[in-house]
């Protein structure tokens, strides 16, 4: 009996443990915002430099994830997993030490590299660890909100430690934490061998999709300054569909492909991409858009506007605790077809935010409201899209989750940042100005920008939803037999 109790005890220790690493690989893409002022003065960066130390880091993570999750099919989970958490580990303490900003943009590049290991070797453990049913999805849950929160705890941590321990925490703070995890990954994470009869990875498709990724995801960032065609982003763009074009005839013909296409005849993975990408296209312009806004119309401090996003990890956390428990009782096409309507909800209040507005009269209801959709959408969503999957593609599953989105996420931000910069433009243009304009008149058009940004964000959802009615499918009666009182 105590051998069992152990037995459960340590399989739940797993699970902490993958997702504390998940939240350093998600809480590192928005952790570092609040701190960008701190280090530009640190560094003497220009605006156009400093960008990239966010962009360096979303570049490699997203242009990667494929080649991740298919090598811990291939070489082992745990091998790739530990493999990804050291070298995330010595690349936070290289950026927290950094002397010039090139160094840390060069490092952070590295951090999004361990991350595209690290993520999709931790969700395929998940997959091969947990049994499918209920057991599985309890797990999930707690994986999808690690990863749906993870960003908004990023602004509430960052905020803090650059206020109070300055900006080097933000990267430092990951260096005790990734020892901790390594150390107990090697003690309770059984070896997860690789159960593929080859470990033939796909070199030329490897590179093609990584190339046109990581071209396509800095076409998206570039674009909206550049303007969307001018001949800098059309080559990029036409270099990106050159080379993810000639990925998929290599697919096709390779005989151990990076990618085998067969995986998309699982109908729910294929859905559950697609909606990620819309999802996260959503999702990115919330933290984009309210930060601005907190901070620059409502007047917010660093740490202020991180307290204030504090309503998003808290409402996920409630709601994704308890979607296994409907997951189980009306499946999750139903939780699919329902909860990204309340984050477009979310995203159409937040398209009235007003220039003399109040955080809790007319941010706070809009934001909770979203995170409500997302913890039932993205615990969801990870449940469709790897019920089903074979043990030895897991990996590849959680990969492709994982990239939908990022580059939904890159694709949602560089289109509606550019709708929101256009529309306060023209805002300008129609006040028909024969002097400079006013504070008051350049925030009411800011505010104009972040309305239409929000609006056409809130149709991501509705997009969402239509695909879980009409593509989601769940059999009848794919429920697992589980025990509750085992979850104890």
């Amino acid at each position: 009996m105590a051998k069992q109790k152990s037995s459960e005890t340590s399989h739940w220790l797993i699970l902490i443990l993958l997702a504390l690493a998940q939240f350093m690989v998600v809480l590192d893409v928005s952790i570092v915002n609040v701190a960008l002022p701190s280090i530009q003065r640190a560094f003497h960066m220009s605006p156009a430099d400093l960008q990239w130390i966010v962009t360096a880091y979303t570049l490699t993570f997203g242009g990667f994830l494929l080649l991740g999750g298919r090598a811990a099919d291939l070489f082992g989970r745990r091998r790739i997993f530990l493999s990804g958490v050291t070298l995330f580990a010595l690349a936070s303490l290289a950026d927290g030490l950094a002397t010039s900003g090139n160094m840390l943009i060069a490092f952070r590049a590295v951090q999004g590299l361990a991350g595209a290991f690290m993520s999709p070797a931790a969700l395929s453990i998940i997959l091969v660890t947990y049994k499918e049913g209920h057991e599985r999805n309890v797990a999930l849950s707690v994986w999808g909100s690690v990863a749906a929160g993870g960003a908004a705890a990023g602004v509430l941590l960052g905020g803090i430690i650059t206020q109070y321990s300055g900006w080097r925490w933000n990267f430092l703070i990951n260096v005790p934490v990734g020892i901790g995890v390594l150390f107990a990954a090697m003690k309770y994470i059984d070896r997860h061998e690789s159960t593929v009869e080859h470990n033939n990875l796909d070199l030329p498709g490897a590179v093609l999709v990584t190339g046109g990724l990581m071209t396509l995801v800095y076409a998206l960032v570039k674009a909206p300054g550049a303007g969307w065609t001018s001949s800098t982003s059309l080559t990029y763009f036409g270099i990106a569909i050159a080379a993810l074009t000639a990925f998929i005839i290599n697919e096709l013909r390779a005989k151990h492909p990076l990618v085998p296409f067969k995986i998309f005849r699982i109908r729910n993975l294929s859905a559950a991409n697609v909606m990620q990408l819309f999802m996260a296209a959503g999702m990115f312009s919330i933290f984009f858009f309210t930060t601005l806004y907190l901070q620059l119309v409502l007047g917010y401090t660093p740490l202020h506007t991180g307290l204030s996003f504090l309503v998003v990890p808290v409402v996920i956390g409630l709601t994704a605790s308890n979607v296994p428990k409907l997951v189980q009782k009306v499946g999750y096409k139903k939780i699919l077809m329902v909860s990204p309507l309340f984050v477009s909800a979310g995203l159409f209040w937040l398209s009235h935010i007003p220039v003399h507005g109040t955080f809790w009269g007319n941010v706070a209801p809009g934001m909770a409201l979203m995170a409500f959709g997302m913890g039932g959408t993205f615990v969801s969503l990870t449940i469709a899209a790897t019920s089903g999957v074979p043990k030895h593609e897991s990996g590849l599953a959680s990969g492709l989750l994982n990239t939908s989105q990022q580059i939904g996420g890159a694709l949602g931000l560089a289109v509606l940042s550019g709708i929101a910069t256009s529309s306060t433009a023209r805002f300008v243009t129609n006040l028909h100005l024969h002097a400079q304009p006013t504070a008051l008149q350049l925030v009411s058009a800011q505010v104009h920008g972040f309305h239409d940004g929000f609006l056409i964000a809130s149709t991501f959802g509705v997009f969402a939803s239509l695909l879980a009615i009409f593509v989601v499918h769940q059999p009848k009666g794919e429920k697992a037999e589980f025990d509750p009182s085992a979850m104890a």
